[in-house]
């Protein structure tokens, strides 16, 4: 179901998914519904109500269950009350819940309670809208490809207590446990994988194999989820990467935070814990989410032109980037939107640092894949500044939405860049127009409350105005409070 005003009535293909859905609930004989969808931060949202009381009404007009106050950005508590509105295309089994619990799954769409307008702080709205805005300039479909990073550890204790950091009065701090790291505690081993040395590594060493594949076995066969490969990433302690095939806008947002979720649902059930902060490990790379996306109208690629000699890339493909290059400040506050996102953009981790377009160019934050010659179906713009501490919905729209405002205005990105652009001087990067991206949360938000503009096509501004003070809080409880590094640098100053 795509983002529509419910007062109207449903239509016939509405009524008929709606039916479907109930009969596979009846067949597969399924004792619960759980109905999932994303806070304005991207946290993923459940409630669970029992399938048997489940109505094709209820699917069409609405579940009337959600107090939108106590959900992160939504409402305040005089208005409160909202509906959600299930999507029949999203219902799957959950794999966890067998036998008497057994438990489908369906995301929703948030609607106005009583007015039963789209809610306008809704992340799958803005996901939805920004597409729709993609359409009317031309483009019927877009195509989206995050590369998700996380880390998987044995352990994570904060010190003395969970309490204590988050109040830090008597000092404070974390220990991360993992079998591959050169820190572990563990005696015996001979699977330890050293500082920038874990990219690719078999077995043994690689010690997360077995949790990868049964992950990636039930996003196949439980999400019918198609993944193109996963494998141990660069970083030591269990840095890793799933790679799922592209997909539409929405459709694409909905598999990460599923992918998000089973992840971390595997790593529970053996014990571990799957944590998808950018930066856990000082000394070592961090995870990002390069995500790759393409325009296409009517079967055709438009950021293909096979005559272009440098890249294959159309004009409209170079307008696309000077668009993501010219808001990238601004956007690095949707796409990177924890004050830990920043502890990652430094030079040194082979994350993007400097605003500036190549092609297979991995020190430029947008780089155009060359695998393959004379290849429309593969032709595409990689992003390479984002992390998965993102809402995947409200970054991916961000993202669209900076392009298209490229191609709108014509804006040019200027010449590529070639070189390794983290052994450049301040002056040869001045001299390529080399701009950086911003050193910190706040630096990002500032730079997003100077040039928004460019998302009123998708965004409301109730939503902006709401995620910026919430992020700027954010921002400011953790500036207050001292850290470990302090005391080790200033105690004796």
């Amino acid at each position: 179901m795509e983002s529509k005003d419910v007062k109207g009535g449903p239509k016939g293909e509405d009524v008929k998914e709606a039916e479907r859905a109930i009969a596979f609930l009846k067949k597969e004989k399924v004792s619960w519904l759980a109905l999932q969808f994303v806070d304005i931060l991207g946290g993923l949202q459940n409630i669970t109500s029992p399938a048997d009381q489940v109505s094709v009404d209820d699917i069409i007009k609405g579940f009337g269950k959600l107090d939108g106050s106590s959900i992160k950005g939504f409402k305040e508590i005089h208005e409160s009350d909202m509906l959600m509105v299930a999507d029949p295309k999203t219902l799957v089994l959950l794999p966890w819940f067998t036998d008497e619990h057994k438990t489908a799954r369906m995301f929703v769409n948030i609607y106005e309670g009583f007015s039963r307008q789209r809610f306008s702080r809704d992340s799958r709205a803005i996901a939805q809208n920004a597409d729709g805005y993609a359409a009317k300039m031309g483009y019927d479909t877009t195509y989206w490809g995050p590369e998700l990073e996380f880390f998987v550890f044995d352990s994570v204790k904060l010190l003395p207590s969970p309490i204590a950091v988050r109040d830090s009065w008597a000092g404070c701090g974390y220990a991360i446990e993992s079998s591959e790291a050169p820190w572990s505690t563990e005696g015996g081993k001979t699977s330890t994988i050293k500082f920038k040395e874990g990219y690719y590594p078999a077995p043994p060493h690689d010690s997360l194999l077995d949790y990868r594949n049964e992950a990636c076995r039930i996003l196949r066969d439980n999400f019918n989820i198609i993944l193109d490969a996963h494998h141990h990433e660069v970083a030591t302690a269990g840095q890793c990467e799933i790679n799922m095939k592209y997909d539409t806008m929405v459709a694409m947002a909905d598999k990460v935070v599923t992918c998000k979720y089973v992840l971390r649902m595997v790593a529970s059930r053996m014990g571990k814990i799957c944590t998808f902060m950018p930066k856990p490990i000082f000394g070592d790379n961090a995870s990002g989410m390069h995500v790759h996306q393409s325009l296409w109208n009517k079967g055709k690629n438009a950021f293909y032109d096979p005559n272009d000699k440098y890249a294959e890339i159309s004009q409209t493909g170079r307008y696309y980037i000077g668009g993501l290059l010219e808001h990238a400040r601004a956007l690095c506050a949707i796409t990177n939107p924890t004050t830990n996102s920043y502890r990652r953009l430094v030079p040194g981790y082979e994350a993007p640092v400097f605003i500036a377009w190549s092609r297979n160019n991995r020190s430029a934050n947008v780089r155009i894949p060359m695998y393959h010659k004379g290849h429309e179906k593969t032709k595409r713009v990689e992003y390479r500044t984002p992390d998965p501490s993102a809402n995947i919905y409200l970054a991916q729209a961000a993202m669209e939405l900076a392009g298209l405002d490229g191609i709108k205005k014509k804006i040019d990105p200027g010449s590529p860049c070639d070189e390794d652009i983290y052994k450049l001087n301040p002056l040869q990067r001045k001299n390529f127009g080399i701009k950086e991206l911003p050193g910190s949360l706040m630096e990002s938000l500032e730079a997003l409350v100077s040039d928004m503009e460019f998302l009123a096509p998708a965004f409301p501004k109730d939503l902006l105005e709401k995620f910026i003070d919430m992020k700027t809080e954010e921002h400011l409880q953790g500036a207050i409070r001292p850290t470990p590094y302090e005391f080790y640098q200033y105690l004796e100053i």
